[in-house]
Order: structure tokens, then C-alpha cells, then sequence
């Protein structure tokens, strides 16, 4: 047998591991509220070939590559296991079972390392929480994607409608088309239907209404039967609490935005300041996408090394604000063609620093390039620390927070010396550093951070509203402080 047989053997005997797997996953999520996870990406609802690359992948950040052959006798503890509602990476399992010296048993060691999900401490299944799009553009679209995607088990989040204003002759069926097709995202993950008659797309098996109003005011959503709900504004009209809350009707508990609040209004990155949303707050923010992507590496800049002061520059995907061709904007050059050229402008997200790290006492300035891109945007964060360091250091400890940190869902971290914009697309993450780009210098630091500004901002949204609805599931083995 030649060494290319022996390649292909032991491809095609992973593909069976992961493809026994597949069902295990599958059965946890929907009967249980267990999300697995694979070094904090989900497995649910992946292909093979999409599960074995997602194990190759830790060898960019471990320095070696996970095998199935590793992770699914945690997978098979886990299914033994009296589970309640949970997120559990068996990545991070199998990564401190082999630092383990007790001598336990797979088994006994996973029911330990997840207790907290099992038996009298587990979480008990709830009816699960509505939630209800205002706006469906961009943003609105990759969150009803989202949310379709994770009601699963029907016991967390479940998009009850989507209100936009009237856009004329078979509107339903043009704006399930968009949400079933996008020409950045791919397609939509499932099947999905349009029943005109009842103003209603059927997605996944979830009914969603399609409610048309101009004005939150038109709207009862208890004629709808829903209730308690969360509503996610993604029009971006209303920023302050007096707009705001003009969402919170009978039905509506809580309002969600997705861009930059002002005055009062609570700006929130997941991660970072989602534990200091008080329970009886209805209104809150969950920033911008380039504030998501700067922030949590600033905090953890911070935590080890002290920050004195910063400066971000974002080179940023240009967006519909923009014109196509040169036009009229009310912005000076923001009018200018986008696809055309690299547009100088201005960015919210360093002033927005000081809502969500109110301890940080260095000063961020910023700026913001829109390039001819479509999406993913990149960072570019240029800090004064308090201590000197070098290139090394830093490199392992942000390798170290993407991988075992409470941060690990907001950073990642790649070393493929080849990576451009659109590798990035569809990523979940707030921020990717880019280890190859790192430059250090004494007590200077400059990182790059690329960001899928639509996805892995929507992710951000998702984790938030997941929060604040009591639906955010614990995650095992818990992260390191």
C-alpha cells in the first residue's frame, strides 16, 4: 500500500467517526438545549466534511490538529450523561483531559468537568422567549438567520415577525427571496416557504409574520399572539430612550438596537459589559460592529499589559449608506461612488470605548477608511502599553485568550501567513487577530483585527439578546479567569 492509500484510508475512516457524530450532536441540541462545541464553534448542524475541518482547524491555534478519533468519546460521555441546557466544547474536554494526571476514565472525567449542566444543578427547560425583527435589511436578515438557526430544540429564542413598512406588489415574496439568497452569505441554511395569503414565511418550520407599519404606533403585536417578547431594531431611526421606546408596546418586553445608542442608552458588547445589564433595564444597545471588534482585545490588552493610549483605525467594507455612484449625501464624501473608491470618514467606535470599558483610563482616538469590499473590514489598533514586552509574549497570550478565556467567543486568532478579507466572511467571532501582521516594539503594540462587520457582528446581537432573554446557556468546561 502506497503512503497516498494510507492517506486516503485514514481520511475516509474520519469521515465515518464524523459522520457517527453527526445524529449524537443532533439529538443533544433538540431534546436537551445542548449546543456542542469545537473550540468555541458550533458543531450543530455541520456537514462532515465541515466537522473535519473544523477539528483541523485548532491546529492553528494549538499548534496541532484535533482528530475525531480524540473528541467523540467525550461526545458519546456526554450522551449518557442526565444534560440540561448547555453549551459544551469538547475541544476544550479533550485539550484538559490530556493535562489531566488523576488517571480518570473519559467518562468521569467529562461527567466532572460539566456537573454544573447535570443532575440537581442543570438548568430546567423554559417555553422559550419571542423575538421580533423591526427592519429586515442586512443586519435584519443575518439575525433572522441566526435566530431560525437556533430554535432548534423550540425552547430558546423564536422569531415570532418581522415588521417593515409596505414595499408594494409580492413584497412577502421578494423579501423571503433576499433572506433565501445573499450574494455575500450563500444560502440560506433550510427550506423556506411564503404563504401570501396569511402575510407569513414559513422558515425551517418556524412561522414568521410579516407585519407592515410605518410607525412602531401602528403596530398590536398581542393580535399576533405574541408576548414577552424582544425586539431587535434594526432600522437604526431611533438611537435614544425616547425613540426607543416607542417599541414597547403590549407584547414587547424589551428593546434591542443594532447600532450606537445615545444619551442614556446602554451600549453593550457581549463579553465584555453584558453582566452589567440590570434585570429591569428595557433598552439597551448593542454598539457597532467596529466597536464590538476592538473592544474585547482592548480589555484584554489592558488586563495583562495595561493600555495608556490608543489609536484604531478601521479600513471598513463600505455599506448601503454609501452611494453607488456619486449622488447627493448629506455626509461630504460618503456621496462619492463606494465601489469606485476609498472613502475617509468617520468612526463612533473609539468614543464609544469609554460606554463599554469605563474603566480604562487611556485615551482611543480613531479614524475609518470605507474600501471596495462588500464585507469584512479590518482593524487596526495602535497602542502604548504601560509595560514593555515583545512580539512573542503577546503573540501566546492572545493565542491563550482566543483559545481558554471568558473571551473566547469574541477572539479568535490565525497564524495562515496567506489570509485576505474575504477568508473572514462568515466568521462568529467580534475580532480575529492576525498573528502574522503583529508588530511589537517596547512598549508599543500594533494589532490587526479583521472582523466580518454584518456576521460576526450579528453573532455579537445574538449573544446579547440571548442574555437578556434568560436563554444564554452555560458553557462547559467553564473558561479560565
Amino acid at each position: 500500500m502506497t503512503v497516498n492509500d494510507d492517506s486516503f484510508t485514514n481520511w475516509k475512516n474520519r469521515e465515518e467517526i464524523a459522520e457517527s457524530m453527526i445524529p449524537i450532536i443532533g439529538k443533544l441540541h433538540r431534546e436537551r438545549d445542548v449546543t456542542v462545541l469545537l473550540h468555541s464553534r458550533s458543531l450543530v448542524n455541520k456537514s462532515v466534511v465541515s466537522i473535519l475541518k473544523t477539528h483541523r482547524f485548532a491546529r492553528q491555534i494549538a499548534g496541532e490538529e484535533l482528530s475525531v478519533t480524540e473528541t467523540l468519546p467525550f461526545l458519546q460521555a456526554l450522551a449518557s450523561l442526565d444534560l440540561g441546557p448547555s453549551q459544551i466544547d469538547i475541544g476544550m474536554l479533550a485539550a484538559t483531559y490530556k493535562t489531566d494526571d488523576r488517571g480518570l476514565s473519559v467518562a468521569a472525567f467529562t461527567a466532572e468537568a460539566v456537573a454544573g449542566a447535570t443532575g440537581a444543578n442543570k438548568i430546567e427547560r423554559g417555553e422559550g422567549r419571542d423575538a421580533v425583527l423591526y427592519g429586515f435589511g442586512r443586519i435584519g436578515r443575518l439575525v433572522a438567520r441566526l435566530l431560525i438557526e437556533k430554535s432548534g430544540s423550540g425552547n430558546g429564542l423564536r422569531l415570532r415577525a418581522i415588521v417593515v413598512r409596505g414595499g408594494g406588489d409580492q413584497d412577502i415574496v421578494k423579501r423571503a427571496s433576499l433572506l433565501r439568497r445573499d450574494s455575500i452569505h450563500g444560502q440560506f441554511q433550510g427550506t423556506i416557504t411564503v404563504d401570501e395569503a396569511n402575510s407569513t414565511i414559513i422558515a425551517n418550520g418556524n412561522e414568521i409574520k410579516v407585519i407592515y407599519a410605518n410607525d412602531p404606533s401602528e403596530v398590536d403585536y398581542t393580535a399576533y399572539g405574541i408576548k414577552n417578547a424582544i425586539l431587535i431594531d434594526n432600522t437604526g431611526k431611533w438611537r435614544d430612550r425616547e425613540g426607543l421606546s416607542k417599541h414597547l408596546r403590549p407584547g414587547i418586553d424589551k428593546v434591542v438596537l443594532t447600532a450606537p445608542g445615545k444619551g442614556d442608552v446602554p451600549n453593550i458588547v457581549h463579553g465584555v459589559n453584558h453582566d452589567t445589564i440590570k434585570p429591569d433595564e428595557q433598552i439597551l444597545s448593542c454598539a457597532s460592529c467596529t466597536t464590538n471588534a476592538i473592544v474585547p482585545p482592548l480589555k484584554a490588552m489592558d488586563d495583562e499589559f495595561g493600555v495608556l493610549r490608543g489609536h484604531v483605525e478601521t479600513v471598513h467594507s463600505f455599506t448601503n449608506d454609501q452611494n453607488l455612484l456619486d449622488n447627493y449625501h448629506k455626509s461630504e464624501r460618503r456621496g462619492r461612488s463606494a465601489p469606485l473608491n476609498m472613502v475617509i470618514t468617520e468612526t463612533g467606535a473609539a468614543s464609544a470605548v469609554a460606554k463599554a470599558l469605563p474603566d480604562l483610563k487611556a485615551k482611543i482616538t480613531g479614524s475609518s477608511i470605507r474600501v471596495p469590499v462588500p464585507d469584512v473590514s479590518i482593524a487596526i489598533l495602535n497602542l502604548q502599553l504601560a509595560r514593555e514586552t515583545d512580539r512573542q509574549e503577546v503573540l501566546d497570550y492572545l493565542r491563550d485568550v482566543s483559545l481558554t478565556s471568558p473571551l473566547r467567543r469574541q477572539i479568535d486568532f490565525i497564524t495562515a501567513p496567506d489570509a485576505v478579507s474575504s477568508d473572514f466572511i462568515g466568521s462568529r467571532h467580534a475580532s480575529i487577530v492576525d498573528a502574522g501582521a503583529l508588530k511589537v516594539e517596547g512598549d508599543n503594540a500594533i494589532l490587526y483585527l479583521w472582523y466580518d462587520n454584518e456576521f460576526g457582528y450579528s453573532c455579537q446581537v445574538i449573544r446579547v439578546v440571548q442574555h437578556v432573554s434568560g436563554v444564554e446557556y452555560p458553557t462547559y468546561p467553564a473558561p479560565a479567569v
